[in-house]
């Protein structure tokens, strides 16, 4: 299996106080700002990046859409990959925000989909996910440039769409991640890139495999991405020595309470990471050159493709082969590593004219 086309490669911007030199111990220059988070923005941009992931949070880090807004006339090519919360905003604002944005953009939003609990509520997987599927057909209707008449559980709403449109004049692609039952039956039903997080290669062919089934039952095509950290180094050895420098300050303990802050802490996707981490070797590694010392802290994605510029390459290759052809990838510091990757794997991997519109 053979992902088609050129690929997509973007980069994240550590707006959710995610960014460390040495992982678990914080540090005031990486903390996200203004300042920072626009430095890491420009600097993919800079580098070639397709898009970047602009992280949302509550307790943590800046507001994400706030950002993007600031930082759009700064860009000149790389598209922004806003993650929305749905259910967070009035759903005519959030049309109209992004719609605006995009405009402001020239056309280069994207949006990430976000389906975890809103701060202060709890809510069930089942019922949330309902919820995120009605936000998901209203948002995409109302992007489209088409009036509304929606009665659902959570959502009921008639209304014409916002004279702000975007560039295209169409609703721009929705990503979204989730390893639930509702969660991959929601996006198989109404996203256009499903994102995996970090996972054996046989691991990954087997969600896409699954996802395409459920896709294909609703006679829609999906592309897929994969979100996970990189150390690259000019050799194997020192990338695996930059990986076990990364936690050779970590307290076990932050770990975990690092991991347990975020709102998706309980999910499914988490306890996948969690298996990865209890099956790979001493060193962590579990497979060759998937390396799972991150997610001893931080909830998420928690692996990395570790090694040099020729293995970090045919490592991605590896997960282009079973059907991925969209990578978010990070990696700390986040500005350092986007430099590396920049510098040592993109010149490696087939960039040629991307379309990824819906």
């Amino acid at each position: 299996m053979t992902a088609p086309g050129p690929v997509e490669v973007s980069w994240f911007a550590a707006l959710c106080d995610d960014d460390y030199r040495y992982l678990g111990v914080p540090d005031p220059a990486l903390a996200a700002s203004w300042e920072h988070c626009r430095d890491i923005a420009l600097a993919a941009d800079r580098n070639g990046f397709d898009n970047i992931l602009l992280p949302s949070g509550y307790a943590l880090g800046i507001d994400a859409t706030a950002f993007a807004a600031g930082v759009a006339p700064l860009t000149e090519r790389i598209r922004l990959l806003l993650a929305v919360r749905m259910g967070e905003l009035w759903l005519p604002q959030l049309a109209r925000q992004m719609a605006t944005i995009d405009r402001m953009l020239g056309g280069r939003l994207t949006i990430n989909i976000i389906s975890s609990d809103m701060p202060g509520e709890s809510l069930e997987s089942a019922p949330r996910y309902r919820r995120t599927l009605e936000w998901m057909h209203v948002l995409r209707t109302l992007l489209d440039g088409e009036p509304v008449d929606f009665h659902g559980e959570f959502v009921d709403l008639s209304l014409d769409p916002p004279k702000a449109r975007t560039v295209s004049g169409r609703c721009p692609p929705f990503y979204f991640g989730g390893f639930s039952e509702a969660a991959k039956e929601t996006a198989a039903e109404a996203c256009d890139v499903f994102l995996t997080w970090p996972d054996t290669v046989a691991g990954v062919a087997a969600t896409v495999a699954d996802m395409k089934q459920r896709a294909a039952r609703r006679g829609r095509t999906l592309r897929y991405g994969l979100r996970s950290h990189m150390i690259v180094r000019e050799t194997h050895d020192e990338a695996r020595a930059a990986a076990a420098e990364l936690v050779s300050r970590l307290d076990d303990t932050v770990g975990a309470a690092i991991r347990g802050r975020s709102l998706d802490a309980a999910s499914v996707g988490v306890s996948r990471q969690a298996e990865l981490r209890d099956l790979a070797d001493d060193d962590g590694y579990a497979e060759a050159n998937l390396w799972t010392g991150i997610g001893r802290a931080r909830s998420g994605a928690g692996a990395a493709i570790v090694g040099d510029p020729d293995e970090a390459a045919a490592k991605l290759q590896e997960y282009r082969r079973v059907g991925i052809d969209a990578f978010i990838l990070s990696g700390y510091p986040h500005l350092d590593e986007c430099d590396l990757v920049g510098r040592h794997v993109l010149p490696q991997l087939d960039r040629g004219p991307l379309q990824i519109d819906p």
